[in-house]
């Protein structure tokens, strides 16, 4: 084997040795990790930020509805007890005011007025519309529809269903149911409340 050979043999070698040294320390070279477990660290709690914010995003809707139930749930029992604390005889709607519910859609599709008002079988039957509001009666109590503002200083509609239905071997009673619904979406409906009642038990 000639000299030069046997140099660039050699040489070769080294330089093989050299390389491989190269890459193995590259192997073992542990920058720029940091900055990725960084990244990942961050990532993982924008992740669990976002989670949080969702959550608080739905209890607070959550609450804003329940308030608002509860609401329209006083508003409800507030109508029903005007009819409470009038006379039997009194629990009536004046006929501007009928007129201009049984024109409106949202009142007439309840299930309430298709069921028993719409087109009443015996024993039920509807109540005859008055000309006037009766003496010392709230005009809300003569009003089957309006809006109003409640605790929360928020609208709200209050419909009022009335009609006859007389039990076997009863009394003709007056039926009153109300719902509370949001005026901004009438297909909402936060409170529905029934009462009957009997012409021997009244103010």
């Amino acid at each position: 084997m000639s000299l030069g050979r046997a140099i660039g043999r050699g040489v070769e070698g080294l330089k093989r040795d050299a390389d491989s040294r190269w890459v193995h320390l590259r192997a073992r070279d542990q920058s720029g990790f940091g900055m990725l477990e960084l990244l990942m660290a961050m990532v993982m709690l924008n992740v669990g930020i976002l989670a949080i914010v969702a959550a608080f995003s739905s209890g607070n809707s959550a609450l804003a509805r329940a308030n608002r139930i509860s609401t329209a749930g006083a508003l409800a029992n507030k109508q029903m007890e005007i009819y409470r604390g009038i006379k039997y005889d009194n629990i009536v709607f004046t006929t501007t005011e009928w007129s201009s519910a049984i024109n409106d859609s949202t009142y007439t599709n309840d299930t309430v007025f298709q069921q028993n008002m719409a087109n009443p079988t015996p024993p039920k039957a509807l109540v005859s519309a008055v000309t006037n509001c009766p003496a010392n009666v709230p005009t809300n109590a003569c009003d089957p529809s309006y809006t109003t503002t409640g605790a929360d200083h928020r609208s709200y509609r209050v419909d009022t269903y009335l009609y006859f239905d007389t039990p076997s071997f009863g009394n003709q009673l007056r039926t009153v149911t109300v719902v509370v619904r949001d005026p901004a979406d009438l297909t909402r409906t936060y409170s529905r409340v029934t009462s009957t009642f009997d012409p021997s038990i009244g103010a």
